[in-house]
């Protein structure tokens, strides 16, 4: 079966190019004009397996829109590509802290924001034929070909992006990684910025993780590491 893709933005022409262009390259498409008809069609059945969000939307901000779709609990992992004609870093980093897994400016290539989704698509359904792989750390249990994370065995609703941070500081326990390390392996963001956007989102998974938020220690003026043996937190 094809990957639904919702597209969103209040320009009905580019609505139908996207549509058309992503439909010939294999896509099912669903379109909104609206930021309220957006949020209703990402909880509609079958929900989509990523939204192409525009930034500026007539009713309710991008970002807003981005964040319910985090908040709902069925649709708190779907990927969101943020579109906008704004390019201006403060604008990025907004994009990036509402939860989006990417930001595409406005003009860009079909073909370069095709391959974008397929990137994002590949990195949420990991290969059949891979071996089952899990990982256990303390009360941790992440299943990589489910995409799954549990506490206690109870699981978590982590986005894309979250699952991406956790895995890699799980994977990466071995030393600790600044902000600009973060932003480009987890994001794929190759720039020298001083954001929030790393602090925002370890916050907003450490709140997910509870009992094991403490697994990711803060390392002052630096960055961030996941420590080496979970009895270092007292539970």
């Amino acid at each position: 079966m094809s990957d639904l893709i919702l597209i969103v933005d209040d320009e009905q022409d580019l609505l139908d190019t996207l549509s058309y262009n992503l439909q010939k390259s294999g896509f099912e498409t669903r379109c909104a004009l609206t930021g309220s008809e957006a949020v209703k069609l990402s909880r509609q059945e079958p929900l989509p397996d990523l939204v192409l969000l525009d930034y500026m939307l007539p009713d309710i901000h991008g970002t807003d829109v981005c964040l319910m779709i985090r908040q709902y609990p069925a649709t708190t992992h779907l990927p969101v590509i943020m579109l906008t004609a704004r390019g201006e870093e403060s604008d990025r980093i907004r994009g990036l802290e509402c939860g989006a897994d990417d930001y595409v400016v406005k003009p860009f290539s079909i073909r370069e924001l095709t391959l974008r989704i397929e990137a994002i698509l590949r990195r949420k359904t990991p290969p059949q034929q891979e071996t089952t792989r899990t990982a256990e750390f303390g009360l941790l249990k992440v299943d990589y070909d489910r995409h799954e994370a549990s506490i206690s065995n109870l699981p978590l609703a982590l986005s894309t992006l979250e699952f991406r941070l956790l895995t890699y500081l799980l994977e990466n326990r071995e030393k600790a990684h600044s902000r600009a390390d973060l932003l480009s392996n987890v994001w794929d963001i190759q720039v020298d910025l001083k954001t929030r956007t790393v602090d925002v989102h370890v916050k907003r998974l450490r709140d997910k993780l509870g009992a094991a938020g403490d697994y990711i220690h803060t390392v002052r003026g630096f960055g961030y590491r996941f420590i080496q043996d979970p009895d270092e937190v007292a539970h």
